[in-house]
This record gives C-alpha cells, structure tokens and sequence, in this order.
C-alpha cells in the first residue's frame, strides 16, 4: 500500500467542486494522526539493507540507518532489545531488522523502531563469536607469553561443570584410573542458558577467593561442558567468562565441547583440552608417566628377584639332594655291611654244630666197632638209622631256622631302608638345612620345606600346623587286677 493511499479519507481528489469547509490541522495533530495510521498499517515488518551511521548512545539505545542502492531508512534500536542482540552492530553490515513503522515527532521523520535484528549470510553468534574474538585478541588476552603452566604434580583440581552431567563422571573416572590420589573439587554451576556466564563467572572468582586464603585449597581449575551447538556453547563465549578466565590467578583448563568444538574459553585458558577426558588425562600427565615408569622398573625388579629367587633355590634343592643321596646311602652300606656280618655269623654257628655233630657219630661208630657185632648190630643199626634221622632233622630245622632269620633279617633291612618306605608311598621330609623333620612341633607356618618321594623331589612352604591328638595310655597291669578283684 502506497503512503498516499492512507489519506484517502482526509484528502478529496476532485478537483471539479471545491470545498464547502476546509480543516486546518495542527502540526503534531497531523503528525500523531499519520504515525497512528502509519504503526496499524506496517506494524511488522521485516526490512534489509545495510548499516550506516551506527551510534551506540549511553542510555544503551542504539541508532544508525538503513540503507540500500535507492534509499535510506532511520532506525532505533531501545536498550532492552539491544541487549539481547548475539552479535556488535557495525557500519556496513548486512543485515535484517524486524519491526514497526513510525514517525518521530519532533522531527516528522519516518524511523523503523526494531525488535530483531540478524546479520545476512552469517549467523548472530557466530558473527558475535568472531567479534568478540578479534577483541580480545586485540587486548593480548590470547597471547601464549601470558598462559601458565599447569602444576606437574597437582593435589587438588577443583571442575567447574554440570553436576548431573555425564562429564563430571568421565572426568573422575580417568583421573581415578591415571592419579588415584587427586582430589577432586566440583563446583556445579548451569552450563547452559542465560544464567551461565554469570555462575561460571562467580565460580572462578570463588574459587580463587579460597585459594588465596588457603594455597592447598585447589592447585587449578578446569571449566568442563560436553558437546552441542553453538547455541549450547554460548556461555562459554561470552566475554564476561573470557574476563574472568584471563583474570584468574589459579591455571585454568578449557574442556568444552568434542575436539572440533572452539570457544572463546579455549582462546583465552592456559591449556585447552579437545574433551573433558582429555583435560584428566593432561592433568595427570607427569603422575601417569612417573607411574608407569616405577611400574616398569618394579616388574624388572621383581623378574630379577625372582631370578635371583630361582637360581638360588635351584642351587640348595642340588646341595640338599646330595647331602640326603649321601646320608641314604651311607645307611645302606652300614646295613649292607651288619647283614654280612649276620650271614658270617650264622655260617659259622652252622659249621661249628655241624663238627660238633660229626664228632658225636665218630664218637658213637668207635664205641659200635668195640661192641660184639653179633650181639648188638641189629641194635646199633636201629640206633644209627634212628640218629641219622634225628641228625637229619635237626639239620633241617637248623637250616629252616637259619634260613628264616636270614629272610627275616633281610625283610628287616629292606624294611629299615628309606627308599624301601619311599617306594610304599611315604616321603622323607627335610629342613632348610638338610635335617630330617620328625614332629609337627619342629615346624612354624613359613618354613620351607624339600620333600624327597621315591622319583624325584619337590620343594613346599608350611601354612599351619596341627598336632595329633594324644592316644590314651594303657592301663597298669597292677590296677587291672586291683579292677578285677
């Protein structure tokens, strides 16, 4: 609709017929008449063009016009709406303005009074984003001569991030794994929304207030939030959080976003740390290094040990097996030696019976040959077939009994050998120092003990001990028949 159209009601094009009466109007009342029409008509439109003539003014209004290739367009933007701009106006930026048409009355000029306004081509927080950007770097806020290092060896790290989130839970569970003795200190503030920037603010600032008055109280600080858009990401760059990260005493660790996520944060913390993992993982970096290298250089400890361990045991279980081969032996040969000396023995008696029995037959076969054959022959002949016999039975019972004590000597030896026992299932069980162990009482939990079987030997440690339960004695002979009685 055309301007002129709007005054159809007031003005009379025909020219053929004057006016009967004319109205004279005020100049204000003719103003506020048009500006009325005037806002019912464009009372919201969306107008582009470029910005000329920016002038911010100190009540927090903001003017400049809007023009194009044809014509310009006045425009005022009031402090409240100003305020919620995400982006700095400036000259030559071109931009869209949401709003009403009006007139200004002091000076009949037709402005455009904004309530949105949004770069083209661009959107508001990134435009924002990189203006605050190249302000700050212009201050050297982002200069690497003024970023700290961060503590080697840090006691305490106080996070300022959502305490619901999942990062405070990825962040201890690194820090844990990599520095189980850091202390963690969290400080939950909003990482999202209009009130973040202020509670992350208020975070750093109280967190240096306590480590100025207590050194140990945090040895730095690390500003965390997970992934998101832009919009989510917002808080963290905002300039009033870029201030009070540069105006930190303390180190201060950005942790926002994924790796390819960048805020103003970033720029401005002494480190910056692709994810919150990372930042726990950079933060524990030299404890984790000097912990892995005591690691390394325990385990090669403990393989020498062992080694040491090993060889030396090898060494005494070859020591303490000669020493028992040698005891064991020496036992044999002295039983070897005392069933010779019986088999010697009992040859001898049977020898020595064997005369003595001859002598006794010569003896009896003179004393025949003097007697009368006729007489006594028969007599004689019964007597010598009747001691032969007895002769012969008394040999053979000697030779039985002779030959019993021998297999009963023998079986006693076998029996008394130590490797007879070992072949029946028992096993000999030595001392560190080559003794034969024989009670339960001689040994103590810890002991090291070499156990010789009837095939080989083995090496065991003692746990615990437990002493037999003692047999009752049997009664006296004496108080039996006293019983009986």
């Amino acid at each position: 609709m055309a301007i002129s159209d709007l005054f159809k009601p007031q003005l009379d094009l025909n020219f053929e017929e004057p006016r009967p009466s004319r109205r004279v109007w005020l100049v204000s009342d003719l103003v506020n008449e048009v500006r009325g029409l005037v806002e019912r008509v464009y009372g919201d439109v969306w107008v582009e063009g470029e910005i000329s003539n920016y002038r911010p003014a100190p009540s927090g209004h903001v003017y400049f016009t809007l023009k194009d290739a044809g014509a310009q367009l006045p425009i005022v933007l009031f402090r409240r709406q100003a305020m919620l701009l995400r982006f700095r106006p400036e000259d030559g930026l071109h931009v869209i303005v949401r709003g009403r048409v009006s007139i200004y009355e002091q000076r009949g000029q037709m402005q455009l009074v904004a309530e949105t306004m949004e770069p083209v081509g661009a959107g508001s927080l990134q435009l924002a984003f990189e203006q605050l950007k190249e302000k700050l770097k212009g201050e050297g806020l982002f200069e690497a001569t003024r970023k700290r290092p961060l503590p080697a060896f840090p006691r305490t790290v106080a996070i300022v991030t959502s305490p619901t989130g999942a990062v405070i839970r990825d962040f201890l569970n690194v820090a844990g794994r990599r520095h189980a003795g850091l202390s963690v200190l969290l400080y939950p503030v909003s990482v999202q929304g209009d009130q973040a920037p202020g509670e992350i603010e208020a975070a750093i600032s109280a967190l240096n207030a306590a480590a100025s008055a207590d050194p140990n109280f945090a040895d730095l600080i690390v500003i965390a939030r997970g992934g998101g858009s832009l919009e989510d990401l917002a808080a963290f760059n905002s300039e009033r959080v870029a201030r009070a990260i540069a105006a930190s005493k303390l180190p201060v660790v950005s942790a926002v976003g994924h790796e390819t996520d960048f805020t103003i944060a970033d720029f401005v913390a002494d480190l910056r740390a692709p994810t919150p993992s990372a930042a726990a993982e950079l933060i524990t970096e030299a404890q984790h290094t000097v912990a892995e290298y005591l690691d390394t250089i325990t385990h090669r400890l403990e393989r020498a040990v062992r080694y040491q361990i090993l060889q030396a045991r090898q060494h005494l279980a070859r020591l303490l097996i000669s020493r028992v081969e040698a005891r064991v032996s020496s036992l044999l040969h002295r039983a070897a030696q005392r069933l010779d000396e019986l088999t010697f023995r009992q040859e001898s008696a049977i020898i020595a019976q064997l005369r003595r029995r001859q002598t006794r037959v010569a003896v009896l076969t003179a004393q025949v040959l003097h007697a009368d054959p006729r007489q006594s022959l028969a007599h004689v002949r019964g007597h010598l077939v009747d001691f032969r016999a007895r002769i012969e039975r008394a040999l053979e019972r000697l030779l039985q009994s002779s030959g019993s004590r021998l297999a009963a000597l023998d079986a006693r030896l076998h029996s008394l050998s130590p490797l007879a026992v070992l072949d029946r299932g028992y096993a000999l069980v030595l001392a560190d120092d080559g003794s034969l162990i024989r009670s339960a009482s001689a040994l103590s939990a810890g002991d090291r003990l070499l156990t010789r079987l009837s095939d080989g030997v083995f090496t065991s440690r003692v746990e615990s001990t437990e002493a037999s339960p003692a047999e009752p004695a049997p009664p006296k002979p004496g108080k039996d028949r006293k019983t009986r009685k």
